[in-house]
């Protein structure tokens, strides 16, 4: 997906790909050179990589609510690049990609232009860059995941 064509939806709430484990709901908060950031409810802010992302929908009625109310400063991580991103966020806990098979959680130790590194458990997997299609930081409130499961 283009940069400048995603540049036309910050501040809006949109749905980043149309269905399947990437596809996520909420409102775009900035757009960097080649990610943007995507609050969300669920998993808040979770960066996508431009390049994956096949489409953006957005309602033609303005009709999609978007259930938290966001803080005019609201401070989330950025950087100019992915890369660098990811290297401001080292030693937290994250996840890559939302769901299925290639989804993974745990604590980022390394990141460069090649691979990011994580901690699993007790192993170190490294993450292809070119694979990583979003990625999200920060532990998930429990009693949001058991509400979640619940559902």
């Amino acid at each position: 997906m283009d940069r400048d064509m995603i540049n036309l939806f910050v501040g809006k709430t949109v749905r980043v790909d149309r269905g399947g484990p990437e596809s996520r709901f909420g409102k775009v908060l900035a757009v960097f050179e080649d990610y943007f950031a995507l609050l969300t409810e669920k998993d808040g802010v979770v960066y996508y990589k431009t390049k994956h992302v096949k489409s953006i929908t957005e309602s033609s009625k303005d009709d999609l609510k978007f259930g938290l109310h966001v803080p005019e400063k609201l401070e989330f991580k950025k950087a100019d690049k992915f890369r660098k991103l990811l290297e401001s966020i080292r030693f937290q806990w994250v996840k890559i990609n939302r769901g299925g098979p290639e989804s993974l959680e745990g604590v980022l130790s390394d990141a460069n232009r090649h691979f990011a590194s994580l901690i699993v458990n007790e192993e170190v997997v490294r993450f292809s860059m070119k694979h990583i299609r979003n990625i999200s930081y920060g532990l998930v409130d429990d009693k949001k995941k058991k509400d979640d499961s619940e559902k």
